[in-house]
C-alpha cells in the first residue's frame, strides 16, 4: 500500500509541476505576442497558444477575478505560481509523510 501512495503523490507533483510549466509557457508566449516578437496571424503558433490559453484560463480565472490588473499588467500568474510552489514544498509533502503514517 505505500506504494500506491508514493504512487499517487508522484502523479500529484507531476501535475503540479506541468500545471507551473504551462503557466510559464503562457505568460512568456503573452509578452512576446505583446512585444510583436510572435504574431498571432501564424497559424502554428496562435494554435499553439489558444491550446495553452484554454488550459489556463481555469487555473487563473479564480485569481483573476479577485486580483485586478497592476498598472495594466496581469499578476495572476505570478500569484498562481508562489501559490503552486507552496503547496509542492509544504502540502505536498506534509500529506504525504502523513498518509505514510497511517500504515506505519
Amino acid at each position: 500500500m505505500p506504494a500506491l501512495i508514493n504512487f499517487i503523490f508522484f502523479i500529484a507533483d507531476s501535475i503540479l509541476s506541468l500545471m507551473l510549466f504551462v503557466i510559464i509557457v503562457t505568460a512568456i508566449l503573452s509578452w512576446l505576442f505583446a512585444f510583436d516578437v510572435l504574431n498571432r496571424r501564424n497559424r502554428g503558433i496562435a494554435q499553439i497558444a489558444d491550446m495553452l490559453d484554454r488550459i489556463c484560463y481555469p487555473l487563473l480565472a479564480p485569481f483573476r477575478r479577485v486580483i485586478p490588473p497592476l498598472g495594466g499588467i496581469d499578476v495572476s500568474p505570478v500569484v498562481a505560481i508562489i501559490l503552486i510552489q507552496g503547496i509542492k514544498a509544504y502540502l505536498l509533502p506534509a500529506a504525504h509523510a502523513a498518509a505514510l503514517s497511517a500504515f506505519y
